[in-house]
């Protein structure tokens, strides 16, 4: 795919992962035009300000919330990157319309505003708290897959594809409990919830690079997920600071012991390939005219299948964990990963 001639706009595209995006599109792949749709004027400000000015880059104050703007923000767009959400879990329990006005009616808007525009591909980002959510925030991200996905049905007389990326904790980003456990190594000590507890961990430039590849693959409906490793938190917590006691104070409300990326009912219609799953729709008619079969493509799954994070094959240890964590350290401390 030539990225040289495409149009990209990103939601939410001055957080982490949006900048780290950016980063990768500019670097490596020169696209004519990247639109940063974000509703924050003082975070796009200081993008601008921190090295983000190339003349490719358009700042457009919005909010998925407002369809018309969406439309009026995706004249001309090629693709979308839909990143914006509320995801601080506590938050979206605390504020549950606001969490479903944002990650389910906002998907929507992006939806309604790229069938409008003739948007060629959307993709939206998604999380393993989608799969058997447990809290508010899980059961949006869950709504917004199926959103996007079943989109397809309404475009399929169109070039519009909708499709998702579905990943695990990404290191840094908004939520990580990485700086928590940095400001608590002063004090001496760690709380953790609960010493079994297992997640999946992805990098910014791990994450970015996939969605980036998930893109020139699509054809409309999958859910993309990457093999990544698992790491137990107790792990994590050693690894920030070996010294520290740590205190268990148990599972908070809408909290998992371990993620899953694939359940088993899912498994049924996915197929494996090197480095990632794909879940397939349901429906494929939209995508005939492409003559595209992921079958052809991959290995489909035992029947049981289960990802999870506790019963994964590839795990961080303690002195990998270190290692990925010390750069992150610098940036904290100089205030650069504030997300």
């Amino acid at each position: 795919m030539d990225w040289s001639d495409r149009v990209v706009l990103i939601t939410g595209g001055n957080r982490l992962v949006g900048k780290k995006f950016i980063e990768v599109m500019l670097r490596d792949f020169h696209p004519a035009k990247i639109i940063v749709y974000s509703r924050d004027e003082l975070k796009q400000h200081e993008m601008r300000m921190s090295g983000f000015n190339d003349p490719c880059l358009r700042y457009f104050i919005g909010d998925v919330r407002d369809q018309q703007r969406l439309r009026r923000a995706l004249h001309g767009v090629h693709i979308v990157i839909h990143t914006a959400a509320l995801k601080q879990v506590p938050a979206c329990e605390y504020n549950p319309m606001e969490a479903i006005k944002t990650n389910i009616l906002g998907s929507g808007n992006v939806i309604d505003a790229a069938l409008d525009a003739g948007v060629e591909k959307v993709m939206a980002l998604s999380t393993d708290k989608a799969v058997n959510p447990v809290n508010l925030y899980g059961a949006t991200k869950l709504a917004a897959e199926k959103l996007f996905i079943q989109s397809n049905t309404y475009a399929a007389g169109t070039s519009t594809r909708f499709s998702c990326v579905r990943y695990g904790n990404v290191m840094g980003s908004r939520g990580s409990v990485i700086p928590v456990f940095i400001k608590q190594r002063q004090e001496g000590k760690i709380t953790i919830t609960d010493k079994r507890m297992t997640r999946f961990w992805i990098s910014l430039e791990q994450g970015v690079r996939f969605v980036i590849r998930c893109v020139e693959q699509m054809r409309g409906g999958e859910v993309f997920i990457p093999k990544i490793p698992s790491m137990k938190l107790i792990d994590l917590a050693r690894a920030v600071a070996p010294q520290a006691k740590v205190e268990v104070i148990g599972i908070r409300p809408g909290e998992k012991l371990h993620e899953v990326l694939i359940s088993e009912d899912e498994a049924r219609s996915t197929v494996e390939l090197p480095d990632m799953y794909v879940v397939q729709p349901s429906e494929t008619f939209w995508t005939k005219p492409f003559g595209w079969e992921w079958n052809e493509k991959g290995t489909p799954l035992l029947d049981g299948f289960r990802y999870g994070s506790n019963t994964n094959t590839q795990w961080l240890q303690v002195d990998q964990l270190r290692e990925i964590i010390q750069p992150m350290e610098v940036l904290y401390a100089a205030g650069k990963m504030v997300d």
